[in-house]
């Protein structure tokens, strides 16, 4: 009963996160905890395999009707991998709460840009970025929401770059998941579509995941009888996911994201004024 409870929160872990690009964790973590009274490391163990199961339900879908923009998710996973090692070497110079209160602040922020965008399906006039003209970055998509073919330029490059390297400093220094960055980075400042930010988020944190899960199971914190419904749940419900974003207006998931971005970025302020301990 305990693994079929845990399969159903998984399965709607999956859905959300495969449609929002979010991995699916921001509902996991806090379920297995707070619900089924996981110990948090266990919690994060599992929390992981539903990123790289999110990633893994979704992705191949997204790829296969060319959503995901590879080149984007590969030159923008160089900045998150180099920014996660500076992480992990700074951990010991920079105060972790001033890092939670910053970008709390810079998702408010997004937050904020995101709900000015009146017109969520149509994609504004953005002027290719030189950096991005020589990596080949811009691209198309078939809208099945529209029912037509969406083309796209990619702008602000060094800004997104830049903002994915400070998501990537925050993961390895708070060993927190960094999927609202991604999709902020992408569509905030790189001023990519709604759509082809989610799906190129869900492609690239199965690539970080995937590269971290290995020092979880050495640690012992992913408990198969835990991990094992939620990775079944969530790639199920990322599958399903994959087809319900598809369908649905930019518009709609924008508002849809806009509640979760604020309630991360709430929460990560919480964290930095110490009101969580």
């Amino acid at each position: 009963m305990f693994s079929l409870e845990i399969l159903l929160i998984a399965i709607l872990a999956g859905i959300v996160g495969s449609v929002l690009g979010l991995g699916g964790g921001i509902i996991v973590t806090p379920a297995l905890t707070l619900l089924f009274g996981v110990s948090i490391e266990h919690a994060i163990g599992a929390s992981i395999i539903s990123v790289i199961a999110t990633s893994s339900g979704s992705a191949i879908a997204y790829i296969r009707d060319r959503i995901t923009n590879l080149r984007v998710g590969m030159f923008l996973e160089i900045a998150t991998t180099v920014g996660a090692i500076t992480g992990a070497f700074i951990g010991g110079l920079i105060a972790p709460n001033l890092l939670y209160i910053i970008f709390g602040l810079l998702l408010i922020y997004s937050a904020i840009n995101m709900i000015k965008k009146k017109k969520g399906d149509q994609q504004e006039l953005v002027q290719m970025h030189p950096a991005a003209a020589k990596l080949k970055l811009a691209g198309s998509y078939y809208d099945k929401a529209v029912q037509q073919q969406i083309p796209y330029h990619v702008g602000n490059v060094y800004g997104g770059f830049g903002v994915m390297y400070g998501a990537g400093i925050i993961s390895g220094l708070l060993g927190i998941g960094s999927g609202s960055f991604k999709v902020m980075a992408m569509d905030v400042f790189m001023k990519l579509p709604l759509k082809v930010s989610t799906a190129t988020s869900n492609f690239m944190m199965g690539v970080t995941a995937a590269a971290s899960a290995g020092v979880y199971l050495l640690r012992g914190d992913i408990d198969p009888h835990i991990a094992g419904p939620v990775a079944l749940g969530v790639l199920a419900g990322a599958t399903i996911g994959a087809q319900i974003m598809q369908r649905m207006k930019s518009k709609t998931i924008r508002m849809l994201f806009i509640p979760v971005l604020l309630y991360v970025a709430l929460q990560m302020m919480y964290e930095g004024m110490g009101l969580g301990k």
